[in-house]
């Protein structure tokens, strides 16, 4: 039986990821207003990504040492007060100052829910728990650029960023009411970097480490890197539709939600190595088949069977991440969101060498090779491992 209070922990993964993809389909109106390029504007999404990922250990050792639900809510409330401030900016500079912030915000919710989730729900239903929060995050993806479409349509782009801001300072507020009284709110001892410190070591100490927070980077560059170039791939076909566009990409997160309705019963027939293994193959099939530049329709598909492997891949690789260390989960969950984050920062530097040099189709069957790889050599190199210091506390 999960507990109830999963679905506020859901409600602020949705809220973070609302945000995160604000500013993407009115980049060119914000270029407008603020008499920068398109290219310039694009940066702003850079730095709340690249944000996201290199505050990760940071925010990590923060939550395991003054609370994890408590630093959730502070983090909702400064990504929806950095969204507000945005919409007031009136230079580029100080706008890409409230994404840097934002990316601060968002950085400090999503891992955090993840290691949460996992102080409530035993080893057996974790995955199937962690899938429930996924799938807010993944909604949240989907309606997104949507909704900022919808928005932006209506009242700008600063319209955009005043309502989902609003959203986020929300979501903060049903936290603090689901959570009330919660012991989980306050943090379990004192701040204490000794402390912290020996859970970084728990951490390392751990075969696992090394291969799991790898296999992260891998998924991130080699399948996230690959998203900024769909619309170019469908643009080469002769579909210049933004829509259309939108659509195929996000068939990936609809590919997301079908493995949360799915998880259960895969888990119970493949097995967690499995379920990497399988995982690798389905990924690994699109993105050959995204090589042979199919039609919009046959890459939409693609895209929802990719989604769909990536997390079995992904969601498998998370419980590993969740049983790195007991005492420093959330630094644990922390340290796999910065490298999964880095990972999606270098793949499309990667992506654009190997279309540059190499051209299309032997990147791609070079990128889903190594996926293909990440699977098996994933299922036989991690093991499951009980924490370093499982009931040292």
């Amino acid at each position: 039986m999960l507990p109830p209070v999963l679905n506020v922990i859901a409600l602020a993964s949705f809220a973070a990821a609302l945000s995160q993809r604000a500013l993407d389909p009115v980049l060119p109106h914000v270029a407008d207003d603020l008499l920068v390029t398109v290219a310039v504007a694009a940066g702003l999404s850079s730095a709340l990504a690249f944000t996201f990922a290199i505050v990760q250990p940071v925010l990590g050792a923060a939550a395991d040492m003054f609370g994890k639900a408590r630093l959730m809510i502070v983090c909702l409330v400064l990504l929806g007060l950095a969204s507000i401030l945005g919409a007031l900016t009136t230079s580029y500079p100080l706008l890409l100052a409230t994404r840097v912030l934002a990316g601060i915000g968002a950085g400090g919710v999503f891992p955090v829910t993840l290691s949460l989730t996992s102080d409530l729900v035993g080893p057996k239903l974790r995955q199937v728990a962690l899938s429930r929060v996924m799938a807010g995050a993944m909604t949240g993806n989907l309606l997104g650029s949507t909704a900022s479409g919808v928005i932006g349509d209506f009242f700008g782009w600063r319209g955009v960023l005043v309502i989902l801001g609003s959203l986020a300072i929300a979501a903060s507020v049903a936290v603090a009411l689901g959570f009330k009284g919660a012991a989980l709110v306050k943090p379990t001892a004192k701040a204490d970097l000794r402390k912290l410190a020996r859970g970084y070591k728990v951490i390392f100490r751990n075969p696992n480490t090394l291969i799991v927070y790898s296999a992260v980077f891998v998924e991130g560059c080699c399948i996230l890197g690959l998203f900024p170039y769909i619309s170019s791939f469908l643009f080469d076909r002769g579909v210049t539709s933004l829509s259309i566009a939108g659509l195929v990409i996000a068939c990936f997160a609809v590919g997301g939600l079908f493995y949360t309705a799915t998880v259960s019963r895969m888990l119970a027939q493949l097995g967690i190595n499995g379920m990497m293994i399988y995982g690798g193959i389905v990924i690994a099939i699109q993105l050959a088949a995204t090589a042979f530049s199919p039609n919009w329709q046959i890459q939409a598909l693609s895209l929802l069977l990719m989604g769909w492997g990536f997390y079995m891949l992904h969601g498998s690789l998370q419980i590993f991440s969740t049983e790195l260390s007991q005492e420093a989960r959330a630094s644990a969950m922390s340290l796999h969101a910065f490298c999964f984050f880095m990972g999606q920062s270098v793949g499309p530097i990667a992506y654009g060498f190997g279309l540059a040099h190499a051209g299309k189709m032997p990147t791609l069957l070079v990128s889903a090779a190594i996926v293909f790889a990440l699977g098996f050599t994933s299922a036989k190199l991690l093991k499951q491992r009980k924490p370093a210091d499982a009931g040292s506390a």
